[in-house]
């Protein structure tokens, strides 16, 4: 099906006066795009890998500090909550404040809190250092996909610059976890830290080279709403993520302060979200696909090395070293492939497909035995979930921007991001509640896979049947 609304030059096809906005805050043309291009890539992979750089060091941190499955998740979702959380507010701050300027301050606190995580004496130093580098990546993310539609001018430019863009950030998380089990097998899990520091420091000295300086945008911080909307979106993720009749009390106050959000949003004259981008279809398919994409992928990662390890014997870099197809699965297509699909196809044909590939890439995991075989058994998995998530990422990331004022491109990816998660933090916590359903290890870790596919596939149809009409531009 040949798409009229949404190819990769949508990602940034925002109307000429956002456009000539764009400009004039850029402050002329980039003298350096490569470095630019570099630099917000670098946050991306930064951002992403953050989430999935420790899953091989799962084991070694939960035998140093003698935790159980359901506590060392949180190493990871301590994370993802509070990126989750706070990207909203990050987002509107960025298009506010100005865009380079948030994106600093974000990429300063998620370096100086990787720095804290690396010398953590124990689990709650630790899983706070963790929650502060989500709050920094939920600054950066939603400036840096910002950054890059102001960077780059509407047309091929662009196109190039976000087909490398996705295709960094469609591989950095399980190529994250690969660089994890490297690191932990010769250096140490606090290693693995320790390149987050390396990395946000090298995006920092680049920042005021590579990127545009910049203004925000007339307007101003809806207080009420930032603070009900980032304490229910926190709340509903640490609900998911526990049990017990405490879960069912976080849960009714996370609804409670998100119907206020909502209310608030409706009367304001500033929005931290402007809920007229919901109306916006190809911004509500985009949702739906980024969260399916990340409760499989990652639900899928986390299970990974205690299979691997636990079961298999692997060491950390053995296992690490497994997953290295998914990383080159997802890089090369969403690199080669998927920027030359979505000139054809609508984003959600790619969308729906993607997640078909993903859902089945998972559900191949039901089959893994106690003493199964690399090549039969983990590698078929590995590599169709990572042609799925090559197709996708790009397809919701472009889509997620489609029909979206460049004014508000920063909350916009701050959507989508926080969709993702969402997928990542209570998806995930669902994926082990389920699995924790079998006393038998490895047949709830192959309940909760099947979870997973089920829900893609669903999601898939969902999106592949829907005719919708072209997207509104969305109220201010």
């Amino acid at each position: 099906m040949t798409d009229t609304t949404g190819t990769t030059g949508t990602a940034g096809g925002a109307d000429s006066n956002d456009t000539a906005d764009s400009n004039d805050r850029a402050g002329g043309p980039v003298r350096r795009p490569g470095l630019a291009l570099g630099v917000l890539a670098g946050a991306l992979a930064l951002d992403v890998s953050g989430l999935g750089v420790l899953n091989a060091a799962l084991p070694s941190i939960g035998t140093r500090f003698d935790l159980g499955d359901t506590t060392l998740q949180w190493v990871m979702t301590a994370y993802a909550v509070t990126f989750a959380g706070f990207l909203l507010v990050g987002g509107r701050l960025a298009d506010v404040l100005g865009r380079r300027r948030v994106f600093e301050v974000g990429v300063a606190l998620f370096t100086a809190s990787a720095l804290v995580g690396a010398a953590a004496p124990d689990t709650a130093v630790l899983l706070g250092a963790r929650a502060v580098q989500g709050i920094g990546a939920a600054l950066s993310g939603p400036a840096a996909l910002a950054l890059l539609t102001e960077t780059f001018p509407a047309g091929p430019a662009r196109n190039r610059a976000f087909g490398v863009y996705a295709a960094v950030g469609a591989a950095s998380f399980s190529g994250g976890v690969m660089l994890g089990g490297v690191l932990t097998q010769f250096l140490g899990w606090r290693s693995v830290l320790w390149f987050s520091v390396l990395l946000g420091l090298a995006v920092l000295a680049a920042t005021r080279a590579g990127l545009p300086g910049g203004t925000g945008h007339s307007g101003r911080l809806d207080l009420p709403g930032a603070i009900t909307g980032t304490l229910g979106l926190t709340l509903l993720v640490v609900g998911v993520s526990t049990d017990g009749a405490s879960a069912w009390a976080v849960l009714a106050a996370a609804a409670v302060l998100l119907v206020l959000f909502v209310v608030r949003e409706h009367r304001t004259a500033d929005p931290v979200l402007p809920l007229g981008l919901f109306r916006i279809a190809s911004v509500r398919a985009a949702s739906l696909a980024a969260f399916l994409q990340y409760t499989a992928s990652v639900g899928m990662l986390f299970f990974a090395p205690l299979y691997l390890q636990g079961m298999l014997d692997y060491s950390p870099f053995a296992s690490g070293l497994a997953l290295v197809p998914m990383s080159l699965a997802v890089f090369l297509t969403a690199n080669f492939a998927t920027g030359r699909l979505l000139a054809k196809h609508a984003p959600r044909t790619l969308m729906a497909v993607g997640l078909v590939l993903i859902g089945v890439g998972t559900a191949l995991w039901v089959g893994t035995p106690n003493d199964g075989g690399y090549v039969q058994h983990v590698l078929p998995g590995l590599v169709l979930s990572g042609i799925g998530q090559g197709l996708n990422f790009p397809s919701m990331t472009s889509a997620g921007l489609t029909g979206v004022p460049e004014r508000q491109h920063a909350v916009a990816g701050a959507v989508n991001v926080v969709t993702q998660q969402i997928g990542a933090s209570a998806g995930v916590a669902v994926m082990v509640l389920v699995a924790e359903t079998d006393d038998d290890h490895l047949s709830g870790y192959h309940l909760a896979y099947l979870t997973a596919a089920v829900a893609c596939v669903l999601g898939a149809a969902l999106i592949a049947l829907r005719r919708e009409p072209r997207p509104v531009p969305a109220a201010d």
